[in-house]
């Protein structure tokens, strides 16, 4: 099954060509990093335009470096949510328009479910069930996935995803935009714990988290340095924020997948690229005898090959839309 598909949710525009949900014969993105850089974060308008101006070159193209016509495709599917609005209604409505010219099914894909999906592409021999845990810009979750469409949430941020407490960090330390690579980078040389940095606990709640306070804590820390005419040991607080975020993030994932006792642990997402992150929950994994999968950098970040994978089992269930589908900021899993 040939699947043309879209993703636009935030400052990436993607079109891939993918066959029967774990082969990508094509994958074509479009970063607005360089446009954004200068702001310090994603501006939706200008990530919305940028969109509407390169969505149609890349379908093209992509469908030329597939070898697929038009005519050979089976379906189309878009990742309708959750993301920027303005940005998402572009992918959905682009999707909409391929859909009804072409007489083809649409398939809705929540942005999410794709990041879980990449690891299908990197690990032919994956299958549900499993613990995986979901860290990109705007979401951190930590998801029971059943079955391929069937997902429970077991715990999510209350407040800023980490993705998020990343570039903020990255601004704060004029380390400019997106901030994960850089803050990952200057790290390599810091000691992690130099800056005694909180990490957050949700009462009542063990599989929820929260970034809000580690974000404060980081940028008060830069401000009171600045104002005091004090230098900053940059690496160290960078070492010492990740391994904040990092001893936030691995300890719930690690008990949930305890208490399901599947054997398998994945991580998706943006964050997922973090070297501390990846080495801690290497080393977790190990100690514990869980299976760990983990994506290529390449698949980490926003792609539109992640949706056509999760689209194809989407399908696969039934889970197609008409010409009402609608983009959503916001969407449960």
């Amino acid at each position: 099954m040939l699947i043309l598909s879209v993703e636009s949710t935030c400052d990436e525009t993607a079109v891939a060509v993918t066959r029967n949900g774990r082969e990508v014969l094509t994958d074509q993105i479009f970063s607005q990093a360089d446009l954004h850089a200068v702001y310090g974060g994603v501006v939706p308008e200008i990530a919305s335009r940028s969109h509407v101006e390169v969505i149609s070159q890349l379908a093209d193209r992509a469908l030329q470096e597939a070898g697929v016509s038009r005519g050979e495709l089976d379906a189309v599917a878009v990742s309708y949510a959750p993301g920027l609005i303005g940005a998402v209604l572009v992918g959905v409505s682009f999707a909409k328009s391929v859909a009804f010219g072409l007489g083809i099914p649409l398939i809705p894909v929540h942005h999410i479910r794709g990041h879980i999906a990449a690891n299908y592409i990197a690990y032919p021999e994956l299958e549900p069930p499993f613990v995986c845990l979901a860290i990109s810009g705007g979401n951190t979750l930590l998801v029971d996935v059943r079955g391929y469409t069937d997902m429970r949430v077991l715990g999510c941020t209350r407040d800023d995803a980490a993705g998020e407490c990343f570039d903020k960090t990255a601004r704060v330390l004029g380390l400019g935009y997106p901030g994960g690579k850089p803050v990952d980078q200057l790290s390599q040389g810091g000691d992690d714990k130099k800056y005694p940095l909180p990490v957050g606990h949700v009462e009542g709640h063990p599989y929820d988290f929260s970034f809000s306070g580690l974000k404060t804590a980081v940028i008060n820390l830069v401000h009171n340095a600045e104002q005091k005419g004090e230098e900053l040991d940059k690496p160290s607080l960078c070492a010492s924020f990740s391994a904040a975020v990092s001893e936030s993030l691995v300890p719930r994932t690690m008990a949930a997948c305890r208490e399901l006792g599947y054997g398998k642990l994945v991580t998706a997402g943006g964050v997922a690229a973090n070297s501390r992150i990846r080495a801690d929950f290497r080393a977790a994994a190990e100690a514990e005898g869980v299976k760990l999968y983990v994506p290529p950098l390449k698949l980490c970040g926003d792609n539109a090959a992640m949706i056509g994978c999760q689209g194809y089992y989407e399908y696969l269930a039934g889970n197609t839309a008409g010409m009402d589908l609608n983009a959503y900021a916001n969407r449960e899993l």
